[in-house]
């Protein structure tokens, strides 16, 4: 199946609207093979009733089998009701054959936010029960799930995104595409591929690019490729095998022990659970005995005196080598001074072969955070300086939204810092910001969020706990560790493709 991927169109009467680069692209779409056209959002600009008539007009020169999902613009004014009289239901099905595609509304009307909340998102969980037998399954909705690059300050992600694509995930999706922030961009996370259209014909492109929409053909044999083509006609290809969830168990001997904690939030309040902490560095000391301990942000609740003083007693006690990264709450207050006067400022650490490279995303008084263009800059250099080692990257920030919680673009700049993660093929990367765990492989670099290991105010059913991570010469194992029982939970193996010479 070939599928023509269009988006963000933005009819209206007024300058917004390239019409020549939507007829220019619909000729070709109707010209060339496609069996179907998927349209991802913002077919109007404003939602308004003159917007709808004339947007019903310009999607009827699509010649093929046409699939309309609503955007932010188009729920405007109350414009979700016209979606419906002028395009078409807000969510549904199609399926042919081995393949099902199922469209849903992202939308919060007024709002450039979007989620799949509620009983959208009972009823995307029923239907992707429902045709689970499909050989490929394609999700299609506006709103973007990870980070994007080249998009400005970090915001309308999903609100939900991290159980959307957990959900996806489990469901064995391959494909899920979308719009809203007119930059085209494919990333596999996963076994899922995740494909953003650029805009269609709506002068808003980012960094002076040209209007595009993407190509999608899907084989039988499990491959699917997916290109960005340009009216310039430039066109960008990626392809992808399909291939099916394995356990590897490792061959090769272990190099390396990680035990990863994030958000101890040390403090005299009641939701500082003390005797887990307590439990817990007993266990690091004798039972796992990793080589290297990382706090991933969080160590204390405020940023005050006494707290870090608190703190400090528990992490002397911690007998492997340790290398503690700020978050928002250690520098509130005077954390900023006092994180330095008690933990030291985070600096590039060596063990044989491996690097650590701690990045600050934190801020003064909020819960955003932001790596910036100079400290972008600075991490794309250390990965290129130390490319011959396995480099692990430190921050408290996550950069994939994580399940449970509300995401709302903690890291403004998180699209540009993963897609330096992603180019620079970072080994690893270790975050600790939303109170949940999470395991999960972003093109070839793992990414592995810490739940809260001792604060009650947490967003996890598995409770407080901390991960254990094993680097062997073939493969990455990371387990959840339960913080009071002990029990374990798999996170992700993930095999290493890199030829460094550890390998």
């Amino acid at each position: 199946m070939k599928i023509a991927h269009i988006s963000d169109t933005h009819i209206t009467s007024g300058e917004a609207y390239k019409g020549y680069a939507y007829d220019l692209i619909v000729n070709e779409v109707n010209t060339l093979d496609y069996d179907i056209v998927i349209h991802t959002g913002d077919v109007t600009n404003e939602g308004l009733r003159e917007e709808y008539e004339r947007a019903s007009y310009e999607l009827k020169k699509i010649q093929k089998p046409l699939i309309v999902v609503p955007g932010n613009h188009d729920a405007r004014n109350v414009g979700y009701e016209l979606f419906e009289k002028y395009i078409g239901p807000l969510n549904g099905v199609y399926e042919k054959e081995d393949l099902v595609i199922i469209w849903i509304d992202s939308t919060i009307p007024d709002l450039s936010d979007g989620r799949i909340g509620g009983y959208k998102f009972r009823w995307l969980k029923e239907k992707l029960e429902e045709y689970s037998h499909k050989k490929f399954k394609i999700v299609a909705s506006h709103h973007h799930l990870i980070p994007l690059p080249d998009t400005g300050r970090e915001r309308n992600v999903l609100f939900n995104a991290g159980d959307v694509l957990d959900l996806l995930l489990k469901h064995d999706v391959n494909l899920y595409i979308c719009g809203h922030k007119h930059v085209p961009n494919i990333y596999k996370v996963e076994g899922l591929v995740v494909a953003n259209a650029g805009c269609t014909s709506c002068r808003k492109t980012r960094k002076g690019d040209v209007n595009s929409y993407n190509i999608i053909k899907i084989k039988n044999d499990g491959k699917i490729s997916v290109s960005i083509k340009r009216v310039t006609g430039e066109v960008t290809r990626r392809d992808f095998k399909i291939k099916k969830q394995r356990i590897f168990v490792p061959k090769k001997k272990r190099l390396l022990r990680i035990v990863q904690v994030s958000e101890s939030n040390v403090s005299d309040r009641v939701y500082f659970r003390e005797r887990v902490l307590e439990n817990v560095i007993k266990a690091i000391n004798e039972k796992y005995r990793p080589d290297l301990v990382i706090h991933c942000g969080d160590i204390v609740d405020v940023g005050t005196e006494r707290y870090y003083a608190k703190a400090y007693e528990f992490w002397e006690k911690i007998r492997p080598e340790k290398l503690i990264v700020p978050g928002h709450n250690d520098i509130t207050y005077l954390g900023y001074d006092l994180f330095n006067e008690y933990f030291g400022e985070p600096k590039i650490l060596e063990i044989n072969d491996f690097v650590f490279i701690p990045i600050i995303s934190a801020q003064y008084e909020t819960p955003i955070g932001v790596v910036g263009r100079i400290g972008q800059k600075v991490l794309r250099k250390h990965l290129r300086e130390h490319e011959e080692k396995f480099r692990v990257v430190i921050m408290h920030h996550n950069i994939i939204p994580i399940p449970k919680s509300r995401e709302i673009g903690f890291l403004e700049d998180g699209g540009n810092v993963l897609k330096i993660l992603t180019d620079e093929k970072a080994n690893l990367v270790l975050t600790g910001h939303g109170g949940n765990t999470l395991g999960i492989k972003v093109e070839e670099t793992p990414i592995i969020n810490a739940g809260s290991i001792s604060w009650e105010l947490h967003r996890n059913p598995f409770g407080n706990s901390f991960n254990l991570i094993d680097v062997y010469e073939d493969m990455i194992a990371a387990f959840e560790i339960q913080a009071t029982w002990g029990s374990r939970k798999l996170l992700g193996i993930w095999k290493i493709k890199t030829k460094v010479p550890w390998a």
